[in-house]
């Protein structure tokens, strides 16, 4: 997987570059989500396996089954995919397009597991901690994890804050381990 990210990490800098420059950052995560959704649909991965089609011709038949949503730039980004042989990658491709997005918005999404579903106050207060210590403007996310016992797990970016009641017994046997 992290092989995967670098090797789209060029092709989602790229699109993020053109996007910005055209002033077309929304068009464009729209046109990846879409190529990346129909990239991941099983008879367009079995077409994608398939050795008789050359990759410009697997491009082209990725854009026309997308040809509602793809412009001329859209076509070509597909074939400098196809030519390069990482039209597997445009999941991770749109996956960084998104970060740079939202890093140029200044937005950050976070995601709560937690043992109860969280109260509005409480999904306020804890937009305003993360706010205040990202100085971005919080998108939250939460779900309920029924294999918590209490406590929550937040994802925000690569930071990983684990306030769950397991991760804070396995701090504690891990301090007492030490002492």
């Amino acid at each position: 997987m992290a092989e995967h990210a670098t090797l789209a990490r060029p092709y989602g800098n790229a699109a993020f570059a053109f996007a910005k420059a055209s002033g077309a950052l929304a068009g464009w995560s729209q046109l990846l989500a879409l190529l990346a959704a129909a990239i991941a649909e099983p008879k367009v991965q079995a077409m994608m396996a398939a050795p008789d089609l050359t990759a410009r011709q697997k491009a082209e038949k990725v854009a026309a089954l997308c040809a509602d949503g793809i412009d001329d730039a859209g076509r070509r980004f597909l074939r400098v995919l196809a030519d390069n042989g990482r039209l597997p990658l445009l999941g991770e491709v749109r996956a960084r397009f998104e970060a740079l997005k939202a890093q140029e918005e200044r937005q950050l999404d976070v995601e709560v597991r937690s043992a109860f579903p969280l109260a509005e106050a409480q999904a306020r207060r804890l937009k305003a901690a993360l706010r205040a210590r990202f100085d971005q403007e919080i998108t939250l996310s939460s779900t309920v994890d029924g294999t918590l016992l209490g406590g929550a797990v937040i994802r925000a970016g690569d930071l990983v804050i684990d306030g769950s009641v397991r991760g804070r017994l396995v701090r504690l046997e891990e301090a007492l381990a030490r002492a």
